[in-house]
């Protein structure tokens, strides 16, 4: 059995129960020590920040199989300041600024194909404030990711920052 959990404060102990998830997931950075100076501490400190998480309460006991985590992008953040440079004028002023930025979710390998990436989704965005929420992903519409984005209501606002990605919007219903 999936059980899924929503918290705004984080502990030390559950970065560290994060990392390794994050790590197989996504590779880099490589050392905890860079991930927890250069990206997780930042994160979690910023307003709005909030941490969706998947557990497998298998025979095994529980164990983290994916999270999910964002918080309100501003202005004078770097990456939303990036993506300002980058979408087309009126399209920048009507997303970036008091949005939900989803900065990373993702399920473990052996535990996908359960829709636990949707759950992820639904249990991150529920009851966000924010009327505009923000993400960057592939441009490579056959995408795993893509297709639950779009099943989720995400569309293509303009390019990513490097080649091969996408800036993807959505608006709370």
């Amino acid at each position: 059995m999936t059980t899924y959990d929503l918290v705004t404060t984080v502990t030390e102990g559950d970065a560290e129960e994060l990392w390794p998830v994050y790590l197989t997931l996504f590779g880099e950075p490589g050392d905890y020590g860079v991930w927890r100076s250069e990206v997780w501490d930042r994160h979690v400190a910023r307003p709005g920040f909030r941490l969706a998480r998947a557990y497998d309460d298998g025979s095994a006991g529980r164990r983290l199989v994916g999270f999910g985590y964002g918080y309100t992008g501003e202005h004078g953040q770097w990456w939303t300041d990036q993506a300002a440079r980058l979408l087309d004028p009126a399209t920048a002023e009507t997303w970036l600024g008091g949005h939900f930025e989803l900065v990373s979710i993702g399920v473990l390998p052996e535990a996908r194909g359960h829709r636990h990436g949707a759950a992820l989704m639904r249990v991150l965005t529920g009851g966000l404030s924010q009327e505009r929420w923000v993400l960057m992903t592939t441009a490579d519409a056959d995408d795993p990711a893509r297709h639950l984005y779009a099943s989720e209501g995400w569309q293509v606002i303009g390019p990513g920052l490097r080649d091969g990605q996408v800036i993807m919007g959505r608006r709370r219903v």
